[in-house]
């Protein structure tokens, strides 16, 4: 595609003429499931539609209010099909947006990126990754949000609300670009419940994390992630950093959870995931990140006997309910003694188990899906016996020595409502249930040593800038890696990212934008963040580089079931930490800032934020990035030491002393 084709970004909404419209959706596309809403009455219903028509001049409200009405009848929101795009959405080099200013370039290739069909999960709803993660509410903010990026200029700032584009407002030079807020309420309102009401109206929407804040790389961000938290859980419970034989079970081949495959191979062991979706799951293997697919549970357990009995390292998708499977390894151990797996989780989207993100066992996909157009509560309930049995099995295969823990979904959260035996302990801090999340016994300490999930990506879209920019970050890692004053975690951590650094191409991890992702703590951000903007500067790597991380990280979410679920002393409930770190990053000159409700564990169970800065080779940038990286870490650090966690109590005392611009409240009782 050239300049010329992607100027129509600059016009915004396409009015005159209308795009042709048949009133179909394209069947050769995986669409969202339809959404629900309790907009059961006139008034309410066509103040879903008068929001949308807001957006079109008054000629055309009578055609299109006819069209939204039946959109918000049929899939329970109005998306605006009408106005999806002609031209292939993908992340195209940074010099072919029309744009003014080069910042505001760089974030309509990030939003591009997000929206791109092998990049997002039903990208027609604007869905980007977990069942409801929005890039936008409908197509017409899309189109505007593109004009106003066009027009913007660098003493200017935008602001979205919700996947609604506000306006631009004067600012300074050195201010941010972009502020974003996704599905924030007024705290006694911020339900399920009331969201499911308030996105059909189209006046809030469900971020999730890089969705909304159009920081999402496609699936190799969580790769690495569960990468990381899979040989983190082998060491921690079964002792060993050598996984070849060994058995990791879980589900969904979705947007995020598509990347578990990928993860068990490059962790080295065999994994196995369920997927009720046969598109999901043909898209992952089409993608190369899913190597053999099976469908009958007999065949399965052979080919599991044989993959263990050879130390294979092999990824199988499983094409059907994750229940049945789990029910399954439960029956084979008590007739044969066998137990088949030592790793196991769930990678469901339970923060809406009730609105597609899970899907009950006993009936098909197809008939699932229907149900839960037409009888919505019968598939909750069936949703909600299919927890209770689901974590039964797994009781039974935990009981015979496989370590199980909560991927931060909500998986366990939402199977206690149902009623599952999950063994419930009121705390001082919360409910502790049987089993932990993944952050109180694998990743917590890691955050709390200030390491978390730093990415960039290269605007030129260039893969040799991407390769440029591996190696100067594989050196700027192997050198902090080898300081003697480094304590034995930490140094562990760094090596971890090493591997992945040397062997990122040969996995071929890229899907969407030339991207990279790696955990690292401030001082390898930092450096690594100056060594780009230097060798864009002197011309090594041709186009500006995006820096940003997942909201996921040191001081990025506050949510008790997840990001914060191992810290104890009774504040894992506030969301104090995620907005200050979404202020000092504005403070700071970030070029785009977001804060969004929600997140992985659903709405209303999280406060979360994130972040994007251009690195265009100018000094004054690499001292935005420096402050940005510093505050960015070490605001979660401190929040954590004086929670009492011994990791971050270490590394705040090491921190300060390396710098003596900082001074935080010293912990007494420890």
């Amino acid at each position: 595609m050239d300049q010329f084709s992607l100027e129509c970004l600059r016009h915004g909404i396409p009015i005159d003429p209308l795009p042709e419209y048949d009133g179909k959706r394209n069947v050769n596309i995986v669409h969202a499931p339809n959404r629900l809403h309790n907009l059961n009455n006139y008034h309410d219903k066509q103040l879903a539609i008068d929001n949308a028509l807001r957006y079109f001049p008054c000629h055309l409200h009578s055609l299109l209010s006819v069209e939204f009405r039946n959109e918000l009848d049929q899939y329970g929101h109005i998306y605006m099909y009408r106005f999806i795009p002609k031209f292939p959405i993908r992340a195209y080099p940074i010099d072919l947006y029309p744009a003014k200013c080069q910042e505001a370039a760089a974030i309509m290739l990030m939003i591009m990126n997000n929206l791109d069909n092998d990049v997002a999960q039903f990208p027609q709803e604007l869905v980007c990754y977990g069942g409801n993660g929005q890039v936008f509410s409908n197509w017409a903010q899309f189109w505007l949000t593109m004009k106003f990026l066009s027009s913007l200029e660098c003493n200017q700032t935008m602001v979205l609300s919700s996947g609604h584009p506000l306006g631009v407002f004067p600012s300074l030079s050195s201010s941010a670009r972009l502020l974003i807020s996704n599905g924030n309420m007024v705290a006694n309102y911020s339900s399920k419940e009331l969201y499911n009401r308030y996105f059909a109206l189209g006046v809030t929407m469900y971020g999730q994390m890089t969705a909304g804040s159009f920081c999402y790389i496609g699936p190799q961000g969580i790769v690495h992630g569960t990468t990381i938290t899979i040989l983190n859980a082998a060491r921690n419970q079964l002792g060993t950093d050598q996984l070849s034989g060994k058995v990791f079970v879980s589900s969904g081949l979705g947007g995020m959870s598509g990347a578990q495959p990928k993860a068990g191979v490059i962790a080295g062991c065999i994994s196995v995931i369920a997927e009720v979706s046969l598109e999901a799951l043909m898209k992952r293997k089409r993608q190369g990140w899913l190597m053999e697919v099976e469908n009958d549970l007999n065949n399965l357990i052979k080919r599991i006997e044989k993959a263990r009995n050879d130390n294979e390292i092999v990824s199988i998708g499983y094409h059907g309910n994750v229940v049945d499977l789990w029910e399954k390894f439960a029956d084979y151990h008590r007739k044969t003694g066998k137990l088949l797996i030592e790793l196991g989780s769930d990678q469901t989207s339970c923060h809406c188990p009730f609105t597609g993100g899970y899907y009950p066992a006993g009936i098909g996909y197809e008939q699932a899906k229907q149900m839960l157009e037409n009888d919505s509560e019968e598939f909750r309930k069936l949703c909600q016996k299919s927890l209770v049995r689901q974590v039964a099995a797994i009781n039974y295969l935990a009981e015979q020595g496989m370590y199980f823990w909560d991927y931060g979904n909500a998986f366990l959260l939402e199977a206690y409502r149902a009623g599952a035996d999950l063994n419930p302990t009121e705390t001082s801090y919360g409910i502790k249930f049987k089993y932990p999340s993944y952050v109180q016994d694998i990743m917590g300490d890691v955050f709390s040593l200030g390491f978390g999930p730093f990415r960039w990506i290269c605007t030129s879209g260039d893969a040799k800038d991407l390769q440029i920019s591996d190696r100067i970050a594989l050196d700027i890692m192997t050198k902090l890696s080898m300081d003697p004053d480094l304590d034995k975690e930490s140094k562990r951590h760094y090596q971890d990212n090493i591997k992945w650094i040397e062997n990122a191409d040969k996995h071929q991890l890229v899907v969407g934008s030339q991207a990279r992702i790696l955990y690292s703590n401030h001082d390898g951000r930092v450096a690594i963040a100056r060594a780009f903007n230097q060798a864009i500067r002197d011309g090594k790597i041709t186009r500006p580089i995006v820096i940003s991380r997942d909201h996921h990280d040191v001081s990025g979410a506050d949510s008790p079931y997840r990001e914060t679920s191992n810290i104890y002393d009774g504040s894992a409930y506030t969301a104090d930490m995620a907005i200050l770190t979404a202020m000092g990053n504005a403070t700071r000159g970030a070029t785009w800032i977001a804060l969004h409700n929600g997140g992985g564990v659903g709405f209303g169970e999280a406060q979360n934020c994130g972040f994007g800065l251009v690195l265009d080779g100018r000094s004054e940038t690499e001292e935005k990035a420096a402050n940005i990286l510093f505050w960015d870490v070490t605001n979660g650090v401190a929040r954590r030491s004086w929670s009492g966690n011994s990791n971050a109590l270490k590394t705040i005392e090491k921190i300060q002393t390396k710098n003596t611009n900082i001074q935080v409240a010293k912990n007494h009782l420890h």
